[in-house]
């Protein structure tokens, strides 16, 4: 069932179940950026077909073993719940010709590939070649720098790169990596994206797409407010916890731990000051914006020395009273059992082993949340896929095929 058709049949967008039905994807990947890109799809209901080279994605051996197994390590499996896994050598001529074969008969609608693009045509991954084989195949390429600069490219050089590191950190530190590969994430959320608006032009016009998705522009699309003001002469400094223009904005120490205070307007902060322990803050200086940035270092000082006569609790419910944006700052381990926050998670559960694992949600609640398929072994699907092309998979592996 077509993308349109199931949205007139069934209104409500990531709500209904299985929105993506009826959509194959193949996917030539490894790594990040990519693999998330099509762990959304997955999760909106597309049948998700994974191609590693014949040793794996080398992921697979990235983080602790937590299965007891090689090839199944942390930095791998959450990416890849919910796919079909098999093995497949583009650099064989019968590797790139089965290529062709699973499209043609899987009726593949998306291929996605993050190979470097200097390897397209060498791998048998390129448009051209694929679209042949399908007219309206929707093609994505996901690469470091797009077709300009055919580069390796990893997440952290692209931080590095784009000047993402000079915002990150307290003023005077070294330029610093954001704790989460947000490169790879919003490289991997852009593709979801195009693929979605792909699908919907095929529904139109009848035709396929080629994307091509540079991870460089993905990250230089997150800097919209900074490169803008440092273009006009005024860089925002690098604030660490605070706001490059807000105040006061940061984490100040309580009697028990830590909360987050985040003041946006004038408005909030003559609340603030009207309470009996912050009353004292009322002062000509801190009545603007403007003043209390000025003014920052000795602003901090002063409602830090407030706030750790103050238990964290307690602190909440005064500021939540007067709407007042607060928070506790939690640990990953605090996430997990936070009653909010852990019913957002998704729970899967590995079969073999028995291993529970919880997942980070995508950003919009997707079609599947319930009896997701475990992230697969190396080549755990050769044998279905293959199977039913007609080959035998032990020819095939002796053959260094798959």
């Amino acid at each position: 069932m077509r993308l349109m058709k199931r949205l007139r049949e069934e209104p409500g967008g990531s709500e209904v179940a299985g929105l993506l039905d009826g959509i194959t994807v193949l996917a030539v990947e490894q790594a990040m950026a990519l693999p998330y890109c099509t762990w959304r799809l997955a999760m909106d209901g597309a049948k998700v077909i994974k191609i590693e080279q014949t040793r794996g994605d080398p992921n697979r051996k990235v983080g602790a073993r937590v299965l007891g197994e090689e090839d199944m390590c942390t930095h791998f499996l959450p990416m890849n719940v919910g796919k079909y896994g098999i093995t497949l050598n583009l650099k064989d001529e019968t590797g790139q010709k089965i290529l062709r074969e699973l499209i043609q008969h899987y009726e593949i609608d998306v291929f996605a590939c993050n190979q470097i693009p200097s390897s397209y045509e060498k791998l048998g991954v390129d448009y051209e070649s694929l679209s042949s084989v399908r007219k309206d195949l929707i093609w994505l390429g996901i690469s470091g720098f797009g077709l300009e600069r055919p580069e390796a490219a990893y997440d952290p050089m692209i931080q590095a790169y784009s000047g993402l590191m000079d915002t990150n950190g307290p003023p005077e530190s070294l330029p610093l990596r954001l704790g989460v590969s947000i490169v790879d994430m919003e490289a991997g959320n852009q593709g979801y994206c195009e693929v979605i608006k792909a699908l919907y032009h095929r529904e139109r016009a009848g035709e396929g797409r080629r994307i091509d998705l540079s991870m460089t522009e993905c990250a230089l699309s997150l800097l919209s407010f900074q490169l803008s003001a440092t273009s006009m002469g005024e860089k925002p400094p690098k604030s660490g916890n605070q706001h490059p223009t807000f105040a006061p904005v940061d984490v100040y120490p309580t009697k028990d731990g830590y909360v987050s205070i985040a003041v946006g307007n004038d408005t909030q902060w003559k609340s603030i000051t009207q309470f009996p322990s912050f009353s004292s803050l009322s002062q000509d200086i801190y009545g603007t914006n403007e003043g209390r940035k000025r003014e920052n270092d000795k602003l901090t000082y002063e409602v830090s020395a407030i706030t750790s006569e103050h238990s964290t609790e307690e602190l909440i419910r005064i500021f939540r009273s007067a709407r007042i944006p607060v928070s506790v700052v939690n640990t990953l381990e605090d996430v997990l059992v936070n009653d909010y926050l852990s019913g957002k998670l998704i729970n899967v559960c590995d079969p073999v082993s028995g291993v529970k694992m919880k997942l980070a949600p995508p950003p919009v609640l997707a079609s599947r949340t319930n009896g997701l398929k475990f992230t697969p072994r190396l080549g755990e699907h050769n044998a279905e896929i293959y199977g039913e092309l007609g080959y035998n998979v032990v020819e095939l592996r002796n053959d260094g095929v798959i």
